[in-house]
């Protein structure tokens, strides 16, 4: 850990101090033997509360105990048994939590799948992760149909996009997706069932609670692959309840317990909303608001304007896309209490046009899949935006080390290692992989950052993103955030380009509000801000950056071009 000495202790404990003196600095991971604990009890304390919410459709937290009790007695009957692998693929849907809760309920490990993966994506994981059983909308279910004979798979579970609705409005959902906008490609699964067969199927059958310990495996959370093929991190039932204690602890003293109303735009099978929404809003006894497809964007806001919201979560393009989306100024954000952004970095303009139009500071935090994910979060309390990711949670440890492993001066920037219990046991079949990450208990992040003598963390840049021009290191971050300060640029993303002369030179694409924002003018104003080597030698505009599922932009595929 940084060895300097803080106005209240040694950065990595200066929590309780600095912050707030309700937040331990210790919390007890094994408070609860496993996220199944955790879910009966919010299930007996908040039995008649709504807990979750998608398309116009409601159910309950005792409806959702039915559910997933039903769908854990038909897999206990299917021939699987505790241990064994079930692939969710899915975007927001209540199908989700039912079939989550389900699985996990009956001792089995959850696996997370993107339901725009290709098939060879798609192929690698349920391989990577001998999976035995998916439960799939059947929008995908093409997909599936060309991999599945070169898998473990051996029972499919199709459900519809509308399959939760009630019943006149689950027919017509169903039919104008699958015959007017043809949403669904043909496939072949012979074998195939019913997701909603399944839960009548468990309804008759009994179900018997098996013994789960924090050490049993809850999820198989695969890494998106930037540096090669995609990694199953593998994530235990302490793993997640130490992640939810650590955040809980800080969030219990803005939140009211089975009163809040929680946004869930990204998706589900990301670890982000999967721990901070999903989970965290379960054991708070609140309910979530599912958006389906968030990338429409008015139909978005429409959604938002129905319901009185309390708790927002994002990524810096979302909250960026409502703040251009016409409507979202006009919301009532009265009750707002919480907007967390994470899962890139979030923007000062972005963050100030924000606090600006909901009167809200949107929060950063930092977490990262094989840390489940949560590792620093700013103060709910917060007055302004700061630029910062925070301070760690409880019983979460941090230090900056330089090219050596050696810890570096405060204010100087290293690579960030983390310990704490909520670090993953580590890759699924990569002994090799997992101790490259994991040298004694530290988890190398591969991400550059400084600490400032409060306690504040702020993240440089990616280590793999970083341009080097003519010796010196250039983050993009930085480049980013001072072309976003330009009134006619809705987002932008730096690249470095070989270059002979000074190695590198730095490239930026932009995306513009107006037509006539030229190569000269972004540059000219990236001039005013910057010194002269990180100041970009070449704009190219385009009309839309690339993005990953839940938007981080991808500057590797702007590289790869």
């Amino acid at each position: 850990m940084l060895k300097e000495q803080l106005p209240g202790g040694t950065v990595e404990k200066i929590w309780l101090k600095h912050y707030d003196p309700k937040v331990p600095v210790e919390i007890d991971p094994d408070r609860y033997s496993s996220i199944v604990d955790i879910f009966e009890q919010s299930i007996e304390k908040y039995s008649d509360n709504v807990s979750y919410i998608n398309m116009g459709k409601s159910i309950t937290f005792a409806q959702l105990d039915r559910l997933s009790r039903d769908f854990a007695a038909y897999l206990q009957h299917s021939g699987l048994k505790k241990g064994d692998s079930v692939a969710i693929m899915m975007p927001n849907l209540i199908q989700y939590p039912v079939a989550l809760f389900g699985v996990l309920r009956a001792g089995m490990t959850v696996v997370n799948v993107n339901p725009l993966y290709t098939a060879r994506e798609l192929q690698h994981q349920l391989s990577d992760s001998n999976t035995k059983a998916i439960v799939i909308v059947e929008n995908f279910a093409s997909t599936l149909s060309e991999v599945i004979k070169n898998t473990a798979v051996e029972k499919v579970l199709l459900t519809s996009i509308g399959d939760m609705l009630s019943p006149l409005k689950r027919v017509a959902t169903n039919f104008v997706i699958k015959h007017v906008k043809k949403m669904v490609p043909s496939f072949d699964l012979p074998g195939a069932e019913k997701f909603n067969e399944a839960l009548k199927q468990g309804h008759k059958q009994t179900y018997q609670r098996p013994n789960i310990n924090g050490d049993d495996l809850a999820f198989l959370q695969y890494t998106g692959g930037t540096t090669g093929v995609s990694k199953g991190a593998m994530l235990t039932h302490r793993n997640i309840v130490a992640n939810l204690e650590q955040t809980s602890n800080i969030l219990e003293n803005v939140i009211d317990l089975g009163q809040e109303f929680a946004v869930t735009a990204l998706p589900l099978y990301h670890i982000f909303a999967l721990q901070s929404n999903c989970l965290t809003f379960v054991k708070f006894g609140c309910p979530n608001l599912l958006i389906t497809n968030p990338k429409d964007m008015p139909g978005f806001v429409a959604e938002l304007a129905k319901y009185p919201f309390t708790v927002i979560t994002g990524v810096n393009t979302l909250f960026n896309g409502l703040l251009n989306t016409p409507g979202f100024a006009d919301l009532d954000f009265s009750r707002l209490k919480v907007s967390l952004g994470g899962g890139a970095a979030v923007q000062k303009s972005v963050a100030e046009r924000w606090h600006q139009t909901t009167g809200k500071v949107l929060l950063e935090g930092y977490g990262l899949t094989e840390c489940s994910p949560v590792v620093t979060v700013n103060p709910p309390h917060l007055e302004a935006y700061k630029g910062s990711i925070g301070m760690p949670v409880p019983s979460t440890d941090i230090k900056l080390v330089d090219e050596e492993g050696k810890e570096v001066a405060m204010g100087e920037a290293g690579e960030m290692l983390v310990k704490g219990p909520q670090v993953m046991k580590g890759y699924l079949n990569r002994p090799e992989a997992t101790e490259e990450m994991i040298v004694d208990g530290w988890l190398a992040t591969g991400d550059i950052a400084t600490c400032d003598p409060q306690g504040y963390f702020y993240i440089v840049d990616r280590k793999k993103d970083m341009i080097l021009v003519s010796g010196f290191n250039v983050f993009p971050n930085e480049i980013e955030e001072v072309a976003a300060l330009h009134s006619d640029v809705i987002e932008a993303a730096a690249i470095g380009e070989s270059h002979d002369v000074s190695g590198e030179i730095v490239k930026l694409v932009a995306v513009r509000r107006n037509d006539e924002l030229s190569e000269k003018d972004l540059i000219d104003h990236c001039r005013q801000h910057l010194t002269g080597y990180k100041v970009p030698k070449k704009v190219e505009f385009i009309d839309e950056l690339p993005k990953s599922n839940v938007g981080k932009i991808l500057r590797r595929e702007l590289r790869d071009k």
